[in-house]
């Protein structure tokens, strides 16, 4: 049976395969459901648009519940046009943006990753 992953991501052509290649090679996945939005982590870090948000999660849900996805990769990265802001900033709301992910399915791991300049992926901590 093939296996799921689920990213919420950007929706920069950008980072569309490094994401992709990166949960295949680093979480043995034959398929990533890509949930896009223009600067995802600061709409689910600020939580306060409730139609973004919602629909965010119900993409999560289809992903999780039908496809039995058992990670979620919540994606920041630079130079983002849909969140024009600092590092930092990003990496904040990236991880507030896991624990809101984390809160909705605490039985999948989910993971804060960022995505910086050479488009290369790490961690965040």
């Amino acid at each position: 049976m093939k296996k799921f992953g689920t990213a919420v991501n950007c929706m920069d052509g950008r980072v569309q395969e490094p994401v992709i290649n990166y949960m295949k090679e680093n979480y043995g996945v034959d398929y990533v459901d890509m949930i896009t939005e223009p600067g995802p982590d600061k709409i689910l870090a600020e939580n306060s648009n409730e139609f973004k948000v919602n629909s965010i999660k119900e993409r999560i849900d289809i992903s999780v519940n039908k496809h039995g996805s058992e990670i979620v990769l919540m994606v920041g990265h630079t130079d983002c046009a849909g969140n024009p802001v600092e590092k930092n900033i990003h990496l904040d709301q990236t991880i507030k943006s896991t624990q809101l992910i984390q809160k909705w399915y605490p039985d999948v791991k989910v993971v804060p990753v960022w995505i910086d300049e050479n488009w290369n992926i790490s961690i965040i901590n």
